[in-house]
């Protein structure tokens, strides 16, 4: 069962991911923060898998209060969740200690998906989120030569752009009639020719250069 903080100032904010996180079987919402201070104490009582985190809260707001659950808590996976999709907002809460960044207008599916990927101590970016991080951090990878053919085959470019649609590799696997162990070779290939370590940095650089 992941154990959820959520820490957000708006109680219908609170009060909706709750309602959507207690359905599901695999969640438990352990305790709601109505601003930073509030959730730091009460994640080194609770000890939560994940922290949900708004950004702009009073008395301590988000950065802060990462910073100081990296110190005080550092066993919980921080997933931001704002309405601010400034890319420095981004870099300072990525830098903060945060493992992923995601907007309030993100699906449901794509939420819960990002609980259960920083329960498993794994990234959590969206597409876009890392488009535009990969955009600011290197400018140079952003703006290819025109007509830069991509290293990818058809088939690894199908992979690679039902995996930016959010599907896990046996949903892949289903959708191209394909074994679940073809599509982790195409993905370890993609990897490979990309230079790079995970499926979002993956179609951060494929979207980047204009594969995807």
């Amino acid at each position: 069962m992941i154990q959820v903080l959520i820490a957000d100032d708006h109680e219908v904010v609170r009060e909706g991911l709750r309602a959507l996180l207690e359905i599901q079987p695999d969640m438990a919402v352990v305790a709601e923060a109505a601003d930073g201070q509030e959730a730091v104490e009460l994640c080194e009582r609770l000890s939560p898998d994940v922290v949900l985190m708004d950004l702009r809260m009073p008395r301590m707001d988000g950065l802060a209060a990462i910073r100081a659950l990296q110190q005080r808590c550092p066993q919980a996976a921080v997933v931001i969740l704002t309405t601010y999709d400034d890319d420095q907002l981004i870099v300072e809460g990525l830098r903060a200690g945060a493992r992923g960044y995601l907007l309030k207008d993100a699906s449901r599916d794509a939420i819960l998906e990002a609980v259960r990927a920083a329960a498993r101590r794994e990234a959590v970016l969206s597409a876009e989120v890392m488009a535009r991080l990969v955009e600011r951090l290197d400018p140079a990878a952003a703006r290819p030569p025109a007509g830069e053919p991509s290293p990818l085959s058809e088939r690894e470019t199908e992979v690679l752009r039902l995996a930016a649609d959010g599907l896990r590799s046996k949903e892949i696997a289903d959708r191209l009639l394909i074994t679940e162990r073809t599509v982790k070779a195409h993905l370890t290939a993609i990897f490979t020719k990309l230079d790079v370590t995970s499926r979002a940095e993956a179609v951060a650089r494929a979207m980047a250069r204009g594969w995807l």
